[in-house]
């Protein structure tokens, strides 16, 4: 048995690709708690791990709206946008985040903790020593976020460039460490006050002093990087079990007799269903396609007027639906693109925030897709899109070829097995 801290900011994506973790680490027989915000107590519980609430001062709801909550923020844009977020949702947070780590071990110590990259709490436990801390692991369920020469800075949703690349990507290293200094600066003051000195390094960069890297991709899904370190590990997408989920009345319709186009916002960038939804089901109203759109949860109320081709429903299981399905259309959810590809679905992916541009920049660099820039492209661009990943037999193909490689991939039992060797290995140096 292995004594496991998983641990990740508030984040329902973050929160929701790591229960399935949870419940497997479980189920093997390990001790596992789960540091993360109040709100996911209950599913947390679910799984058989014990919850650890994040303080006040580090929680918060990811569904709150950003700019009335923060005011300040409603005149910030691009970069400047970014940067606020990673000082206010991540970088300030880390000291309480630490705070409740450190209290979690010293009073049942564990071997190991894993973390998601913006959970700065263990950003700050790595940089004691070894003998003093369990083995920190990070677990990525999103675009790897790890700095290299050959990538541009991450959020801005740049692929390599077909020259000239490493020029290109430390001009806009330098924009962007001017832009995160004030971040750097505070998560310096945090990392004094825990240990008598400052961080030392960007705090976003942290991956690489981690004692591992997980990331819940294959390889082919990210950019190459000459300079990666080599405790970086590609484990695949992390598939739990599948929720039950009651097929709605329609469910029968989806026979094969015309293709299945799946639309959907996810489940937290699903307010305005005016952005992606409401585009998709007027541009695809003529198509001889049958339109299956979730609204995560949401009222069915809530949606734009219906077209004779689409079929609704507030959840619907993806292990039952993706392999019914022709095209995938989403606002570029991490989650949702690495189930589609491991069924082999081509994918229309409009953009966003978070790590949205970061989502749709691979989609399109690994030929799986078209990619939109714009947050709502226009009906008739979503119609043309869709009408080629359906009739273009290369972004189907590059699809399914994904599709192969990830059903090769370790999976959870790699995630496992990586766990298990850390955990031994602080076992053998204390």
């Amino acid at each position: 048995m292995v004594s496991i801290i998983l641990a990740t900011a508030p984040i329902h994506g973050h929160v929701s690709a790591y229960l399935p973790i949870a419940r497997h680490l479980v189920a093997r027989g390990d001790r596992v708690r789960f540091v993360t915000g109040s709100r996911f107590a209950e599913a947390v519980a679910a799984t058989g791990a014990t919850h650890v609430a994040l303080p006040p001062e580090s929680d918060f709801d990811d569904r709150m709206d950003v700019n009335s909550t923060y005011p300040e923020r409603r005149s910030l844009r691009g970069a400047a946008a970014i940067a606020f977020d990673v000082e206010t949702f991540f970088v300030r947070p880390g000291r309480g985040q630490y705070d409740t780590l450190t209290r979690a071990i010293a009073t049942e110590p564990a071997q190991v903790v894993v973390a998601d990259p913006t959970f700065i709490g263990a950003a700050h436990l790595v940089r004691l020593p070894a003998r003093e801390r369990p083995g920190v692991l990070v677990g990525s369920p999103l675009p790897l976020p790890l700095g290299s020469r050959d990538t541009a800075p991450y959020g801005m949703g740049l692929a390599p460039a077909p020259f000239l690349n490493s020029v290109r990507n430390r001009a806009l290293q330098q924009l962007t460490d001017r832009l995160l200094r004030k971040a750097n600066d505070l998560a310096d003051r945090h990392h004094h006050d825990i240990v008598g000195r400052p961080y030392g390094r960007p705090i976003m960069d942290w991956l690489p002093l981690a004692d591992a890297i997980a990331q819940f991709t294959i390889a082919e899904f990210e950019y190459p990087r000459s300079d990666a370190p080599a405790h970086l590990h590609f484990v695949g997408p992390l598939l739990g079990h599948s929720v039950p989920t009651p097929e709605p009345d329609w469910w029968h319709e989806l026979d094969g007799s015309r293709p299945v186009v799946h639309v959907t916002q996810g489940t937290i960038a699903n307010k305005d269903f005016s952005q992606l939804v409401g585009p998709a089901l007027e541009g695809l109203a003529g198509e001889d396609v049958l339109v299956v759109v979730s609204t995560g949860d949401r009222p069915l109320e809530s949606l734009p007027t219906l077209p004779a081709n689409a079929r609704v429903a507030r959840y619907l299981s993806y292990a039952d639906l993706l392999p019914k399905t022709d095209a995938f259309v989403t606002n570029g959810g991490y989650g949702g693109v690495q189930l589609a590809l491991r069924h082999g679905v081509p994918i229309v992916v409009t953009g966003g925030q978070e790590d949205k541009p970061e989502v749709g920049a691979r989609v399109a660099w690994t030929g799986v897709g078209i990619r939109f820039k714009d947050v709502s492209p226009s009906p008739q661009a979503l119609r043309t899109a869709v009408r080629k990943v359906l009739t273009d037999g290369s972004y189907r193909r590059a699809a399914r070829q994904m599709s192969d490689r990830m059903a090769q991939a370790p999976g959870m039992h790699g995630l496992a097995a990586i766990i298990e060797d850390l955990a031994s290995a602080r076992t053998t140096a204390r």
